[in-house]
């Protein structure tokens, strides 16, 4: 009895190890199926898509951030634009007491006035010392004719010597006469001779000093040099403010690109002119942004920090560099979702086109602004005004157009 029930179990458990190692074949037959096809899968990504792509996710938006100071000492007397406001290119953001520029400027103008009459008198005494010339000559002609007279007769004995050698006198009075009147027309004339009175040397002076008063006492309006927000406002009312103090910025965010930092290892493949695709912390990754690479910078970011790394001495770790890398966005797309200066960005680039260079050769960017510009057309319609009120020369076309805007122009400037 005891070694018929031994038997079944001593054969029972020898089949137990076949089923664990069938089970363990075939889950490392899986695993190894599925790190196979891990591998190529990874594999074929890096072939078609991956290795034509360059990515970071240390991108940064940046922009032109514009100063606003000023070119005058003065005291501020208005502030007309705060923090995160819009503000249009031309509209007044600042404004100085302008009494002592006002008085100055009235000084000068009123010098350009007299000294307009002036040059008109030295006109004017061209005439009439022509006119003397012309009594003086015809002084010496009636002289002379009356010693003609004394000298044919005088052989006769009806006229005496006496009277001849008067005769003879007043030839030469009349003669040093008009000598003297003619010295004067040339000494006149060398002030007047190929010029006007609105092209006189001392006209034009004297215009030179209304125009440098114009400009001090428009400069007391500081406008807004492009189309912005503003942002950094410290002016403050009654503040004393020298040139160069800044007051202010504005910011102009329809114009913002994106500094992509790519490590030195990762620009063997970029070039001018590839596409980018970005998204933005701000929007997430619903929001697509695309730009294309418009250039690279010429130095890493340690070696234009303020205080760059010193890699000449004994304690030195290699350290991967990075390269900012500039990315010009799409208009239409920062319309629809506006970025702010200094918001994290995720760049990828895509690298399959290699026809640009390796550096930007475009033409250099210009940034400009017209809003000055009147200042100076202002200040020469002022002058034009005077010249032409005061030299009795009729009003011109362009002094009646300034008369016709003298208040309004006047109000912005003052």
């Amino acid at each position: 009895m005891n070694a018929a029930t031994q038997q079944p179990d001593t054969a029972q458990p020898a089949a137990v190890p076949t089923t664990n190692h069938g089970l363990r074949r075939r889950l490392m037959a899986l695993l190894a199926l599925a790190v196979l096809g891990a591998g190529a899968g990874s594999a074929a990504y890096y072939l078609l898509v991956a290795r034509y792509h360059e990515s970071t996710d240390d991108a940064y938006v940046n922009g032109n951030v514009v100063q606003i100071t000023p070119q005058v000492t003065g005291t501020v007397i208005a502030v007309r634009a705060d923090d995160t406001q819009t503000v249009q290119e031309g509209q007044p953001l600042v404004e100085l007491d302008g009494a002592d520029a006002r008085v100055a400027l009235q000084r000068a103008e009123a010098k350009l006035a007299q000294t307009v009459r002036q040059v008109k008198g030295l006109f004017v005494d061209d005439a009439q010392y022509a006119a003397q010339v012309a009594v003086r000559e015809s002084d010496l002609a009636r002289a002379q004719d009356d010693l003609k007279r004394r000298l044919s007769v005088s052989q006769s004995g009806s006229v005496s010597q006496e009277d001849v050698s008067h005769a003879r006198d007043a030839v030469r009075t009349a003669q040093a006469a008009l000598d003297a009147a003619r010295q004067q027309l040339a000494a006149n004339r060398a002030l007047t001779i190929n010029t006007t009175i609105a092209t006189h040397p001392d006209v034009q002076a004297a215009a030179a000093q209304v125009r440098d008063a114009y400009l001090a006492n428009a400069r007391n309006i500081l406008p807004a040099p492009v189309m912005g927000y503003v942002a950094e406002r410290s002016a403050q009312v009654g503040q004393r403010v020298s040139p160069g103090t800044p007051l202010m910025a504005v910011v102009p965010l329809q114009d913002v690109w994106v500094d992509a930092n790519f490590k030195e290892v990762e620009l063997a493949h970029l070039r001018v002119g590839q596409p980018v695709s970005l998204t933005s912390d701000a929007y997430g990754s619903s929001v697509v942004y695309h730009g294309r690479v418009v250039g690279f910078s010429a130095g890493t970011g340690s070696a234009f920090s303020l205080l760059p790394a010193q890699n000449a001495t004994g304690n030195w770790i290699k350290v991967v560099q990075r390269v900012p890398v500039r990315v010009a966005l799409d208009p239409r797309e920062l319309q629809q979702h506006p970025l702010r200066i200094g918001l994290s960005m995720q760049a990828d680039v895509d690298v399959r086109d290699q026809s640009g260079g390796a550096l930007a050769h475009a033409a250099p960017a210009t940034y400009e602004t017209n809003v000055f510009a009147k200042y100076g057309s202002d200040a020469d319609a002022e002058i034009a005004r005077i010249v032409s009120d005061n030299a009795g020369l009729g009003t011109s076309q362009a002094a009646a157009g300034h008369l016709r805007n003298a208040p309004a122009s006047k109000a912005s400037a003052t």
